[in-house]
């Protein structure tokens, strides 16, 4: 796995996490919930990729 593009990713990934927390209260009810599952999901995906890049 390429190390440069994973830390690109978690980097995005985690900036998009802290702008949805960050804009919570801003953004309509029926975006909330999607952005937010969007942003578990890819939160997820970035720590299992930390954690297949340390054993690999």
């Amino acid at each position: 796995m390429n190390n440069e593009n994973l830390v690109i990713y978690i980097i995005v990934v985690l900036c998009l996490g802290a702008v949805l927390i960050m804009s919570k209260d801003k953004l309509p009810p029926r975006l909330k919930r999607g952005m937010a599952l969007t942003a578990v999901v890819l939160i997820a995906f970035a720590f299992i990729f930390i954690i297949y890049s340390l054993l690999a």
